[in-house]
């Protein structure tokens, strides 16, 4: 009698102790108490990239950048010694504003490029191509006009003057996002604006 209670008691120990273990396992078993469980695998989907503004706006990391035309593939200096590479703005309107810090017309457009350039910096940017001067003067220049905030080139050489046959102050080079040259020329405080705004919206 004494045998049989024995074995019925290890018998109901035995499935205590299989029942405990298994609970703390959780339904699946194998985990300890406590943990969780790695989530499942989302479905594939492309990979996205936050904007570049750091919107929540998104686009597929595998899109091909813009292709380069050639009237932005060269590179140089800006006024203030910083590499720059015109290829970074392929797919986006450009405006080139060729100006000397001598040029009393410069002056007066330097207003207008100081109001609308941070506006437009992102869709429509503004590329100052300083040239036919000392770069103090241009430097002057740029600080007397609140030119700061606009990505300014230092062209002393004339390199990109001649590649834009550029023959006199002050010239702006409207290119659309293609590359193509759209305007070439003159433009006053509200043609330039319109420009820009045009393009914007474009």
């Amino acid at each position: 009698m004494r045998t049989a209670a024995r074995v019925t008691a290890a018998a109901v120990l035995a499935a205590t102790l299989a029942a405990a273990t298994a609970c703390a396992a959780g339904p699946g078993g194998g985990a300890p108490a406590g943990a969780v469980a790695p989530a499942s695998p989302a479905p594939a989907s492309p990979a996205l990239t936050p904007s570049a503004a750091g919107s929540p706006a998104a686009t597929p990391a595998s899109a091909s950048p813009a292709r380069v035309p050639a009237t932005l593939s060269f590179t140089g200096k800006t006024l203030d010694g910083t590499a720059f590479d015109a290829a970074a703005l392929a797919g986006r309107p450009v405006v080139l504003w060729f100006w000397a810090p001598w040029c009393a017309t410069c002056a007066s457009q330097a207003w207008t490029v100081a109001e609308i350039a941070p506006a437009y910096r992102d869709t429509v940017p503004i590329v100052g191509v300083a040239g036919l001067g000392e770069q103090k003067a241009m430097k002057s220049f740029v600080t007397e006009f609140d030119l700061g905030g606009t990505t300014q080139i230092d062209d002393r050489a004339g390199a990109l003057w001649r590649r834009f046959k550029v023959t006199e102050q002050s010239t702006f080079v409207v290119l659309d996002r293609t590359g193509r040259v759209v305007h070439q020329g003159f433009l006053d405080g509200e043609a330039l604006t319109r420009q820009v705004e045009t393009l914007a919206r474009g």
